[in-house]
């Protein structure tokens, strides 16, 4: 009796989990609105790819480093991050305050295997290139981060300093 309800009660948590972090299956519209209030709202909210302001590089490596890791942009710009993972590994760069990266991360770590698909974050394999495209609309200096369990432990951090 009591492995069944540990065994529920683990269902029941990875179905939490997995709900409040992994959206791809919901509709643009939806998640944009549930982004305004969520992920990353305190900085801004995920940018019309026709507006974009300005475009940014940025490279991720197996040194668990950004290139660069601390980025400039004023309030109400709109960016397309053009993200390459230069590694052999697969990195992410997701944008937030601390507080929600780190919850984030934890979560990573206890379910590495979680797929996420939020709008202010970019998944790229090795090799490869991937965008971004974020409005910042709040002025104050916001965090990204690479969530990949212990990526975000080795210091895979980063800045983004947004200017009135």
């Amino acid at each position: 009796m009591k492995r069944r309800i540990i065994a529920y009660t683990l269902i029941l948590s990875l179905g939490s989990v997995t709900g409040a972090l992994a959206h791809g299956d919901e509709d643009h519209g939806k998640k944009e609105e549930q982004h305004a209030d969520g992920h990353a709202a305190a900085l801004g909210k995920p940018g019309d790819s026709g507006k974009v302001t300005r475009s940014i590089q940025v490279e991720m490596n197996d040194t668990m480093r950004f290139k660069p890791a601390s980025i400039k942009v004023k309030r109400g710009e709109t960016i397309r991050f053009i993200v390459r993972n230069t590694g052999k590994l697969k990195h992410e760069m997701v944008l937030g305050t601390i507080k929600e990266l780190k919850e984030h991360a934890e979560s990573m770590r206890k379910f590495p295997e979680m797929e996420h698909a939020d709008p202010n974050q970019v998944s790229v394999e090795p090799g490869k290139t991937g965008e971004l495209i974020w409005q910042f609309t709040k002025a104050g200096t916001f965090d990204f981060a690479c969530l990949v369990p212990g990526h975000f432990e080795a210091g895979m951090v980063g800045k983004v300093r947004v200017s009135r």
